[in-house]
């Protein structure tokens, strides 16, 4: 006897927006005010607040911002708790940092139509969509970030991950935030290291996407090193923009292909993470990953040496260190294996995005281990001589 079956299609569309303003808890800003009205115009929504120590430290007054803010617009928000944990990649190694925002959001009954805030880095913004996207199957989740690289790219698109099994984005998932706003006034106190970081995400997307989005980038290069506050808006919101326009238009929101383009670089990257136990910032990571596969690009015939001198030079420019923490064979191979920890990330067909052209993405499914090695050698040899 056959049994028969049933089958079932369905849809959820999903919208969120980026915003930008600055001086978001000044009590004239209503925005953050107008968001949460949006959702529910008639009653208060309890809020709870996570935020990046590494905020609080340069912030002194933002926990006494954030109340004098909820109390001004109480009719929008009710504020429940302002959680102040480490960020960092730290933030995403191990559970203590994801057991805290739970207990947070149990012991403040915060449910699925009230709000967790966001408020830091990129890991930081990671670690509490992850809290969130679990907690009750998911609760509401507004992201603030204040860094270049959370601004422009980790903080604007659909993921929440952490790290486990020593692996970067082990655990994660593909929860939409309700949504971003961008405050330009906290760029203002990063470091210079941070503030250079964030646009190896920028260089990443033009490089496969916009040949005019590089070439400004390449004109303005001395411009961002020296922190040209007009010149990295304009930096962030292109960015942000095409990665979000991505998502929406690119047909895989939710990755479950091979094929991920705005990983472009990040192979390398999330391995040399690990292998630096984090010392580097992941921007400075994926920009020596986008110098190595730039690099690997033009051995296998894919871009001219012209072509690689002129990125590289700009993203030198800016301020980029593009040598290799490899101090012999042994951490050359174990850089290489993080080829097949890649594959094995995005699952199926290895899939690694290159360039055949600037603004032009090509995709390669095998890599060739010994013009990989030579890579990294040319690699490293031209960020000692520059």
């Amino acid at each position: 006897m056959q049994l028969s079956s049933i089958k079932q299609t369905f849809s959820v569309p999903y919208e969120y927006q980026l915003h930008f303003t600055h001086g978001v808890f000044h009590i004239d800003n209503s925005l953050l005010s107008d968001i949460i009205r949006e959702y529910k115009p008639n009653e208060a929504v309890k809020v709870l607040f996570v935020i990046d120590k590494g905020v609080a430290d340069v912030h002194p007054s933002i926990l006494s911002q954030i109340e004098a803010y909820c109390a001004a617009h109480h009719k929008q928000l009710k504020h429940t708790k302002s959680m102040v944990l480490h960020g960092g990649e730290q933030s995403k190694n191990s559970s203590e940092a994801i057991d805290a925002v739970l207990k947070g959001i149990n012991e403040n009954a915060i449910c699925r139509h009230s709000f967790v805030i966001a408020i830091g880095g990129g890991a930081l913004i990671d670690m509490t969509g992850y809290a969130a996207a679990i907690a009750h199957r998911g609760v509401k989740l507004i992201r603030i970030p204040t860094t270049v690289l959370s601004q422009n790219d980790a903080a604007v698109g659909v993921k929440n991950s952490v790290n486990s099994f020593d692996k970067k984005n082990f655990l994660g998932t593909f929860a939409p935030p309700f949504a971003i706003i961008n405050d330009s006034d906290f760029l203002k106190t990063l470091e210079q290291r941070d503030w250079i970081a964030g646009v190896a995400e920028a260089i990443k997307v033009a490089l496969i996407k916009d040949n005019e989005f590089f070439e400004y980038i390449a004109e303005h290069a001395v411009d961002l090193k020296n922190r040209d506050m007009e010149v990295m808006h304009h930096v962030i919101y292109k960015c942000a923009e095409m990665h979000m326009h991505h998502i929406s238009q690119g047909g895989d929101p939710f990755e479950s292909g091979s094929s991920r383009p705005l990983d472009f670089g990040h192979w390398a990257a999330h391995k040399m993470e690990y292998m630096t136990n984090y010392s580097l910032r992941h921007g400075e990571a994926v920009a020596k990953g986008i110098a190595l596969d730039l690099t690997y690009a033009h051995l296998v015939g894919l871009i001219t040496e012209r072509d690689l001198q002129h990125i590289l030079g700009v993203m030198l420019a800016i301020g980029f260190d593009l040598s290799l923490p490899l101090n012999s064979n042994a951490e050359t191979e174990e850089l290489l294996r993080g080829i097949e920890e890649f594959r094995e990330h995005l699952g199926g067909e290895l899939t690694i995005t290159l360039i055949s052209g600037i603004g032009k993405k090509y995709d390669v499914h095998t890599i060739d281990m010994t013009l990989m090695s030579q890579a990294i050698a040319k690699l490293n040899k031209y960020a000692t001589v520059n």
